[in-house]
């Protein structure tokens, strides 16, 4: 499993442009997932081309809430590429050129990745499953860490959580985490490093 931020508030690679927003694409078990699309096309395209990532080899987009920061590149990609599109079922999203499944409950979307269903009306993570536990990939954890982590530990044990935290301050759930990747939106970084050096990844654009 590889996992590429390509936007963020942040860039970890200084050839890369920061802005708000989120997206990533996970590449496991032989699909390239873009995982939400930032809040600017151009932004997101620049830097997709930077990072060697062809729009043209994704094989689907898994967009994780409506809120626009993280679904500005969306019909772009979708122009460029009409593939398969997985949202919540709370976005209201209509394109006659590409397949949406809309996700309500806990979904297979292939062996080994999943969503965690649409939670408190708002959002779904990605779950992707190896033998040594489960990832979570969130956008903005809107329906809160602890309900997202709850969700996902139904598929094994949760060793990694990256993306958008929001005001998340309950640190104890960090513990039993291997790593921990806080991104986008998240309050709090700078006490999660300190807490956790030990199992801190740094995001940013390019990680």
């Amino acid at each position: 499993m590889k996992i590429t931020i390509i936007y963020d508030n942040t860039a970890w690679d200084i050839n890369l442009k920061s802005d708000w927003g989120f997206s990533c694409l996970v590449e496991a078990f032989g699909k390239n997932i873009l995982f939400d699309t930032g809040a600017k096309a151009d932004v997101l395209l620049d830097n997709m081309e930077k990072l060697n990532i062809d729009p043209l080899q994704i094989d689907e987009v898994f967009i994780s809430h409506s809120h626009w920061d993280h679904t500005g590149g969306l019909s772009c990609i979708l122009g460029l590429n009409p593939v398969k599109v997985y949202i919540p079922c709370s976005f209201v999203l209509s394109d006659d050129n590409v397949t949406v499944i809309r996700v309500n409950e806990k979904l297979k979307l292939h062996d080994n990745i999943y969503s965690t269903g649409e939670l408190k009306s708002i959002e779904h993570s990605l779950i992707i499953k190896e033998n040594t536990g489960v990832t979570v990939i969130a956008g903005c954890s809107h329906p809160g860490v602890r309900e997202i982590l709850q969700a996902a530990s139904e598929f094994g044990k949760v060793r990694t959580l990256i993306g958008g935290l929001h005001g998340f301050k309950e640190f104890n759930l960090i513990d039993p985490l291997e790593n921990i990747c806080p991104t986008h939106c998240t309050r709090f970084i700078k006490e999660i490093k300190d807490l956790y050096p030990g199992k801190y990844i740094e995001g940013g654009a390019g990680t």
